[in-house]
């Protein structure tokens, strides 16, 4: 499931005027918002200070609280509210505890009454299981293990790491005590260390280098998933937030190596149902907007740019569904081709080598079932050669070395494992050096300086959580530069094995299964069933996964299947899952679970299911599916409802509405509203009788707190047993050191008692 996102709108500071007295606006407002046919409730929160007013403002339905307001102005009951970031005004009537009123934004105006209200934290608060109960759970995992939870889980003490541009420095995260993680440099020469940014309430998603002097970094607010893009100087200088806009998500678009001052990015800022893309001044956040989506034409999903910067190509969506390609010819974007979904054209990089400006490098699956390498005139529309396929899987894509006119290095693509192949001369003698010195392991080249002279490499596999090394080409050295959670030694973790079955319609299919290190022929043991998020295009890979680590060390078999409309193994086998998500998708992870119980690996009576997202989902399904296959399950941020879930999709989803019906199911058509109603957990939670731990995030912005609240509600109510957590500073998944530990102590208690 894709990110939902935050309402666009910055509503600000309320100043004491006219004969409106300070108590008078003291507390929490509540209006209605209809933008482009989407209702959304809007919550000012405002409260009295020397100086006029301090306020707030909550959208409890896309789970965003306490986004920072600016300045009013209150002159004879009239109240005007104005925003010059995101072009809005709002001209009110104080009367009593209601504001009558029109918001207007962009040209476009919205009646709004504000009224007075109590603001309380998302969902029923009474529900959630208390701190004292969720200890007392997480105390019922007793034994002597030789690692805890906080081994698997802690944030390691550095990692992300990064090589600057001209490699004069080695960037990182680095981990407080608190478990705070703040971004480092290091000098490579020198080995000398400094900090560079420090976290502060909200955590740091992600950063890059920009070029040689400057650092790129993004924060969203409590999870809310609205990324805003600061950056700052590598001298602690020139620090500033570049996207300051209230509701709007930034997404990088492309780097520009040749160009030392600007990126390119998309965001909704002028419609909240369109990215657009922009070109970013990253010294001064200075925006020049490139593409404009005009109304009332096709929504864009796609943008295609050259190395130097230059927009090519554009994917809009037609019928809701089907993807058009279009692509400058002669100043004007031309129609190419239209590409139903399922299938897939998308432009890797184009290519700087051949003297035609129209040749590119695409991956496609156009006339074919695995999407493979081609080499393409988009001018022409014609394929001029296939350049990489695989038989069994989907290929991923390429690099290309651009201190070398942008040859050719390497194809990539996920297998049973990752798998790289070497093309130019150059990286296979780099590749056979490194494979010389890490052997059968899996390794890949993470990152490298812009003259490739040294590359970081990164090396990993099922027991091995990370290992960094910094390879000098003109040395030959490699030298260990870090080992992420180096107390987790391999040869104590579990194996992570491949395995292959068939659906019981006849479907080959795959996954892994993680049995306990040390694990004897003829033990059964019980099993964690985990079906993984998404769930279309996504699948599970062969590699370190510490939540399998963590249950074989407990003594858990894990059990992870790539059921049909999982990605990476064709487009047969992902529209195979097209309108079957709880239903043939589901029947699928029921036939591996049959498969590993024939192995002889499992114990059919101590089965639980536990997964996140679309696997929460799974959890609920399987549990009113076939409620007596499992003895517990965990969901972790699931969907409960598949009819709140497409009722609740934020604005900037609506062009993907019709591709959201395609791929689970349509409400209008009665046929497909009545297999709704049958795949529905919360519809058939009478069927549950098994106990079942569900854990949220308040701020969900994808899965509303109120679907985990229905589900709770509606067990207990029958007396099945239903711990809760809740946290109120997180969104989908736990991000947050001490929540993450929270959750997997309580489920490592909660799987013991129903699993032992």
């Amino acid at each position: 499931m894709t990110t939902i996102m935050k309402l666009s709108i910055a509503i600000t500071l309320f100043l004491l005027g006219g004969a409106i007295k300070a108590q008078e606006l003291n507390g929490s407002y509540k209006g209605h918002l209809d933008v482009q046919g989407m209702q959304l409730d809007l919550i000012v929160n405002i409260t009295p200070t020397d100086n006029g007013f301090s306020a707030t403002l909550d959208v409890p339905a896309q789970g965003a609280s306490d986004i920072p307001l600016d300045s009013v102005v209150l002159q004879d009951n009239k109240v005007t509210i104005t925003s010059a970031k995101m072009q809005l005004t709002y001209t009110g009537t104080v009367s009593g505890e209601t504001i009558e009123g029109t918001y207007e934004q962009m040209g476009q105006k919205y009646p709004l009454t504000l009224k007075k209200t109590v603001k309380t934290k998302p969902g029923n608060t009474a529900l959630p299981s208390s701190d004292e109960e969720l200890a007392k759970l997480a105390a019922k995992a007793k034994g002597k293990f030789k690692f805890t939870v906080e081994d698997y889980f802690k944030t390691p003490d550095v990692f992300s790491f990064k090589l600057s541009p001209d490699g004069k420095y080695l960037s990182y995260m680095k981990r407080r005590d608190t478990g705070e993680r703040d971004v480092y440099l290091k000098e490579t020469a020198t080995q000398k260390e400094k900090l560079l940014i420090k976290q502060g309430e909200d955590l740091i998603r992600g950063y890059f280098w920009a070029n040689d002097n400057r650092i790129l970094y993004l924060q969203d607010k409590g999870g809310d998933e609205n990324y805003h893009l600061f950056g700052i100087d590598i001298d602690g200088s020139n620090k500033n937030e570049l996207t300051p806009y209230d509701g709007v998500k930034v997404d990088v678009l492309e780097m520009l190596k040749d160009d030392d001052d600007h990126i390119i990015v998309q965001m909704n800022k002028e419609n909240l149902q369109q990215e657009e893309p922009y070109m970013l001044n990253i010294n001064d956040g200075e925006v020049t907007k490139l593409y404009t989506v005009e109304a009332g034409s096709p929504p864009v999903a796609g943008y295609s740019f050259d190395q130097k910067g230059n927009l090519r190509g554009i994917g809009r969506m037609v019928d809701g569904v089907n993807i058009e390609m279009l692509y400058k010819i002669d100043g004007e974007f031309k129609p190419m081709m239209v590409v139903e979904f399922g299938d897939s054209f998308g432009i890797d990089e184009f290519n700087p080598r051949s003297e035609n400006p129209d040749e590119a490098y695409v991956v496609s699956n156009l006339g074919t079932d695995k999407a493979e390498i081609q080499l393409y005139d988009l001018k022409k529309n014609e394929k001029i050669k296939t350049l990489f396929k695989s038989d069994k899987f989907d290929v991923s894509g390429l690099s290309l070395s651009r201190k070398r006119n942008y040859e050719i290095d390497f194809y990539y693509y996920q297998g049973e494992k990752t798998e790289v192949v070497p093309v130019s001369d150059t990286y296979k003698k780099i590749y056979a050096r490194l494979k010389k010195e890490f052997g059968d392991q899996q390794f890949f080249t993470q990152g490298k300086t812009d003259d490739e002279s040294k590359y970081l490499v990164v090396l990993t596999s099922d027991k091995i959580v990370g290992e960094y090394y910094l390879y000098d080409v003109e040395k030959d050295t490699v030298t260990l530069l870090y080992k992420l959670l180096p107390n987790l030694m391999a040869e104590d973790m579990a194996t992570m094995k491949p395995i292959t079955f068939k659906s019981r319609d006849g479907l080959t299919l795959h996954g892994y299964i993680t049995l306990p290190q040390g694990y004897k022929k003829g033990q059964k043991l019980p099993l964690i069933v985990n079906p993984h998020g998404g769930p279309q295009g996504v699948r599970d890979g062969w590699g370190f996964n510490p939540e399998g680590q963590l249950f074989a060390s407990r003594g858990y078999a894990t059990l992870q299947v790539n059921f049909r409309i999982s990605g990476g193994y064709g487009k047969g086998f992902l529209k195979a899952g097209f309108g079957q998500i709880g239903r043939k998708a589901m029947d699928d992870v029921e036939d591996g679970i049959d498969y590993v119980i024939k192995q002889g690996w499992v114990d059919k009576n101590k089965i639980a299911i536990y997964g996140g997202s679309h696997g929460g989902y799974a959890v609920l399904r399987g549990m009113t599916k076939t409620p007596d296959l499992y003895a517990c399950g965990v969901d972790y941020v699931g969907v409960s409802n598949l009819h709140t879930f497409m009722e609740t999709i934020p604005p900037y989803w609506e062009k993907y509405k019709a591709l959201l019906y395609k791929i689970w199911y349509n409400p209008t058509i009665p046929e497909e509203k009545a297999i709704m109603d049958e795949v529905s957990p919360a519809l058939h939670v009478d069927k549950i009788k098994k106990p079942l731990f569900v854990v949220q995030g308040a701020n969900d912005p994808r899965v509303n707190i109120d679907e985990a609240d229905q589900i709770v509600e509606s067990l207990r109510k029958r007396g099945v047993e239903v711990p809760y957590m809740v946290k109120y500073d997180e969104g989908h998944g736990f991000a947050k050191e001490e929540n993450r530990l929270d959750f997997y102590k309580a489920m490592m208690g909660f799987l013991a008692e129903h699993l032992k």
